[in-house]
């Protein structure tokens, strides 16, 4: 993830900068709000600057870590793009023009979702857990709190890959019985990877 999200921003450069990557990718939600939804997807590649880079990919990397040791590579990747693509629609569903947001955030929070949904739900289908299974969410608010309450930032983009990673994780783990093998998660990580790709085609089209 870190270096995905390095790579990208050597390509897109800070929003300073005036690129014509953040005209196109940019969660800007009066454009989403007009059918060009891939802009939820892309704007979680967008960093305004050196120090937003730096602040995502750190957390970033831990948490990604995680959710990729617990649910496989190829899952754990398109889960974090899901939760991050779908906070940022909801967000610009909620907020409506002329909101806009950039950056990766959104997934490494919707990622904290997904770890305490995980648990949660897991925690859950055992005897002795029902009461202990709100303990991860717990612990999630807090690193929602910690990483996310800036107020410099997009707290509602925060809060919404936060709400969307604990859904896809509650029902990850209710459904799914085990991990996927090597080769689903394969399968799972290129279509992770090709719907970023498939995104920014579509925006530079536009």
């Amino acid at each position: 993830m870190t270096a995905a999200l390095v790579v990208a921003y050597l390509l897109t450069g800070s929003r300073a900068e005036g690129g014509v990557a953040f005209r196109a990718g940019g969660a800007d939600a009066e454009r989403i709000l007009a059918g060009e939804v891939w802009r939820s997807v892309t704007a979680l590649t967008l960093h305004a600057d050196l120090s937003h880079l730096v602040a995502n990919a750190t957390a970033g990397a831990f948490l990604a870590t995680a959710v990729c040791r617990m649910l496989g590579g190829g899952l754990g990747a398109l889960l974090i793009v899901t939760a991050g693509a779908a906070g940022n629609l909801l967000n610009s569903v909620l907020n409506g023009p002329p909101h806009v947001s950039v950056g990766a955030s959104t997934a490494v929070l919707g990622a904290v979702g997904l770890l305490s949904g995980l648990a949660f739900a897991r925690t859950r289908k055992t005897k002795r857990g029902r009461r202990r299974a709100w303990l991860p969410l717990g612990a999630g608010l807090a690193l929602l709190g910690m990483l996310g309450a800036d107020p410099h930032t997009d707290l509602g983009a925060h809060l919404c890959g936060f709400m969307m990673g604990i859904g896809l994780g509650a029902v990850c783990g209710w459904t799914m019985p085990a991990v996927p093998g090597q080769g689903l998660q394969r399968v799972l990580g290129a279509v992770a990877l090709a719907a970023v790709l498939v995104s920014w085609w579509l925006a530079l089209r536009a």
